[in-house]
This record gives C-alpha cells, sequence and structure tokens, in this order.
C-alpha cells in the first residue's frame, strides 16, 4: 500500500546527505588550484569514493521507490486526489498500510542499504588490490 515510502524516505536523506559532500568535496577541489587537466585527473582518482557510492545509494534507492510507486499506482492503491494513498481514508486500513510501511517498507530499505555496502566493500577492496601491469609480456 505505502512501502515505497520508507525507501523514498531514506533516499531523500541520502540525496541531502550527497549534496552537502558534493559541495565540500567542490571546495576542497577549488582550494587546490589546479588545472583543469589536473582537475579532471584528480577527479578520476577520486571516482570510487564515499561520494561516488553515495550516489549509487541514491539510484538504487530511488529507482526502486519509483519503480514501486508507479506498481501501487497500477494496483489503484496511489490516486491523484486527497488523500492520495486509498488506504488513509479509512482507519482500519491505515493501521494495515502503517504496518506494512514498518515490516515491508523497513525491510527493503535495509536490503537495499545492505546491497549498497556489500558493493562498496567490494570495490573497496578491488581498489586495495596491487595494480598489475598488462603491458608486460612473459616470455
Amino acid at each position: 500500500m505505502a512501502c515505497f515510502i520508507v525507501p523514498a524516505t531514506e533516499a531523500v536523506a541520502t540525496t541531502i546527505v550527497t549534496k552537502v559532500m558534493e559541495k565540500r568535496e567542490k571546495k576542497q577541489l577549488e582550494s587546490l588550484n589546479l588545472s583543469e587537466e589536473e582537475k579532471k585527473k584528480y577527479m578520476l582518482q577520486k571516482s570510487h569514493t564515499t561520494l561516488h557510492k553515495m550516489k549509487w545509494l541514491n539510484s538504487m534507492l530511488w529507482g526502486g521507490s519509483a519503480l514501486l510507486a508507479f506498481e501501487h499506482v497500477w494496483h489503484g492503491e496511489v490516486v491523484p486526489f486527497f488523500p492520495f494513498l486509498t488506504a488513509a481514508s479509512n482507519p482500519q486500513d491505515a493501521m494495515q498500510m502503517l504496518h506494512e510501511m514498518g515490516t515491508v517498507g523497513v525491510t527493503m530499505a535495509i536490503v537495499v542499504t545492505v546491497v549498497w555496502g556489500i558493493m562498496a566493500g567490494i570495490t573497496n577492496a578491488i581498489d586495495k588490490l596491487p595494480e598489475i601491469d598488462m603491458t608486460k609480456k612473459e616470455v
């Protein structure tokens, strides 16, 4: 009924955090007084930073929430007029909706965040591996 609201709320929070992080990183980059070419190299090196990974989480949360919202619209559970959620018009349905948000919605948000954490951990591990020079040929 309204389970998509929980991951969407998390997406709003992570988007705010990401925007704050972007502003800080931009100020830091400007304080370095680098040329445009050096800035590009610097940004390439920072492609797997926490900020970059936060953008992955945002994409996962927003995409999943949008897909779930569309599914709820498709089934007539979300309507374009007040109260927007059909379950909110009746107290018994509202209790069921809140229960669904507390169980299904929270579980979905946690699962997406855990999957993102695993992805971030794997990329951190890969980044720590020693670089292999593929240009050398063994005879």
